[in-house]
């Protein structure tokens, strides 16, 4: 059964499920990339997708760890990998097995550190490559990547003979070239992620914008999040084709907040952006696409 009424937004080829509220919980995941940013408390929803990205340990973000890994084994599912700054793996690991004690079995898990600029192959020509983010000690966010090879431009107009034969003699006719698809910040306060090109390029940008009034300035500040004052000329400095944000703070409503960005950014900025937690793309029941519910124990 399904554990949690989550949003759901069609991102053209690509399904996009979660739920994200600051200080409640954070849990985003794209089924048909097999990969999930962070855990939140792990929706039921979630249990069949493969790879948690998780950014930082803070609760909201990490709690679900031990429940989706034991989830997984018990539905006879292969071990659940789980990409977490090297900080994390000795507490993940005491978590998990403090949770096997209580639940008199072993959780299998794959625990996998990485650090900002390092990069992990979710599958053949696709891997998701870490960066820093400014929120906890080692936090990072994660960009996902489709790697192909693109032929270079000198050989273009060669026939299918000729490129064989080039090849034949050793030549190396093309190059590597990436294709960022998603790119998640995870919490963070203000950093100029445009300086990143796979960020800045990335078809989707999942990002938080915790704090909307002006008043909220100081409480951004304290808690390494971003504000609408730094969100809005950073977006205006991207090229990213749609903005799913994230981590709006209960004191601003969801209308509350689609007005004020209405207010302060161009208007073909503005259709870019969908709000996560947006009452429209709260769905009962899941679309068919969504993440197969696992049954009850």
């Amino acid at each position: 059964m399904s554990s949690h009424n989550l949003s759901y937004i069609k991102l053209d080829d690509l399904d996009l499920f979660g739920y994200s509220v600051a200080g409640e919980e954070t849990v985003i995941g794209m089924p048909q990339l097999d990969v999930c940013f962070d855990i939140g408390k792990a929706p039921d929803q979630f249990i069949p997708i493969q790879h948690v990205l998780l950014t930082h340990g803070h609760m909201d973000h990490a709690a679900g760890i031990a429940y989706y890994l034991s989830r997984r084994n018990f539905l006879k599912m292969t071990p659940g990998v789980v990409l977490t700054p090297p900080n994390l793996i000795e507490p993940l690991n005491q978590i998990i097995h403090a949770w096997g004690r209580l639940d008199g079995s072993r959780i299998p898990a794959k625990l996998v550190p990485i650090r900002a600029g390092e990069e992990y192959t979710i599958k053949p020509n696709h891997i998701v490559r870490a960066f820093p983010t400014r929120h906890t000690r080692d936090s990072v966010g994660f960009t996902f990547i489709e790697q192909r090879r693109k032929l270079r431009p000198e050989y273009r107009e060669m026939t299918g003979p000729q490129l064989v034969e080039l090849k034949k003699q050793g030549k190396t006719i093309d190059a590597p070239l990436e294709i960022p698809i998603v790119t998640y910040l995870g919490d963070t306060s203000y950093v100029d992620f445009s300086q990143l090109d796979y960020v800045a390029n990335s078809r989707i940008l999942i990002a938080e914008c915790t704090f909307f009034q002006d008043e909220h300035i100081e409480r951004a500040d304290a808690g390494r999040h971003i504000h609408i004052e730094e969100f809005v000329p950073l977006l205006e400095r991207m090229r990213n084709e749609q903005i799913i944000i994230t981590h709006l703070t209960q004191r601003t409503t969801v209308g509350m907040a689609r007005a004020m960005l209405k207010k302060r950014m161009p208007a073909e900025l503005f259709k870019k952006v969908k709000i996560l937690m947006d009452r429209k793309y709260r769905q009962i029941p899941l679309p068919a696409s969504a993440p197969a519910a696992c049954p009850p124990a």
